[in-house]
């Protein structure tokens, strides 16, 4: 069992008979739904899930999860996803699989919210090492891209994998993937952002997580700055990127 495996099924102890869950996108909320449904089938777990994406959606249908629509849905009892950063105050940086709004709809209905990741994903800041995906409204896309270059940021319009089109989200928005220097503020980056005109959502989610699951080297750890006031306890220099790590 390799350690997205193992952060995964610990999670799913977290669930309880008759819990709402939300399920995230990507290789580690993917190793979450299947021990999900292991234990929906083999041991009678009853649990309905809302899924951030069409991918989660399918995969859950497929394994015989019972799904209700997000549009159905008013709050949840545990959210769980992956990030593509996270920093040792529980920020992250996620959207890179398109999918802002879903995903930040269900981390703020969740009564919690637990993040999966390997040792790869921790990071000195926000912003480290992938652009912070922006997703905007399309008429507005050029008026935003020259409010963020005015902010310091040098955004790019994504584009599909072969290069021949823009990636449209499931919100139907375009994203402005930004490079922001590192002498810009987290706070006050996520604070501009969520006060800029035409901005649908975007991949900084500050105040969300509730906890971090990391799997390291075949165990678990958890990163929890409350219980944590020292934070040379947790040291990104120790989560190095080993090359082992696939994305989410």
């Amino acid at each position: 069992m390799n350690d997205k495996e193992l952060v995964a099924v610990h999670a799913a102890k977290l669930v309880k008979d008759g819990m709402r869950v939300g399920l995230g996108t990507g290789s580690t909320a993917d190793c979450f739904i299947k021990e999900l449904s292991r234990l929906h089938k083999d041991q009678g777990l009853k649990v309905i899930v809302i899924a951030s994406s069409v991918v989660s959606a399918i995969k859950a249908r497929e394994l015989g999860l019972p799904l209700q629509s997000i549009e159905q849905t008013e709050r949840i009892d545990l959210y769980v996803d992956g990030a593509d950063e996270v920093t040792l105050d529980k920020t992250l940086l996620k959207g890179r699989g398109y999918d802002l709004v879903r995903e930040k709809l269900l981390a703020k209905a969740a009564d919690r919210f637990v993040v999966l990741i390997d040792k790869s994903k921790l990071v000195g800041r926000i912003g480290e090492r992938f652009p912070i995906p922006i997703e905007v409204m399309p008429f507005a896309w050029r008026m935003v891209k020259e409010s963020l270059v005015k902010l310091g940021g040098r955004p790019a319009l994504r584009r599909t994998a072969n290069g021949d089109g823009l990636v449209v989200t499931s919100y139907g928005s375009l994203v402005l993937d930004t490079v922001f220097d590192a002498t810009i503020d987290t706070v006050d980056l996520d604070d501009a952002l969520n006060a800029m005109p035409g901005v649908i959502e975007h991949g900084i989610f500050r105040g969300l997580a509730s906890s971090v699951l990391i799997g390291a080297d075949g165990a678990i750890q958890e990163l929890d700055p409350e219980t944590r006031s020292d934070s040379q306890d947790v040291d990104s220099r120790d989560f190095v990127d080993d090359g082992s790590a696939d994305g989410d």
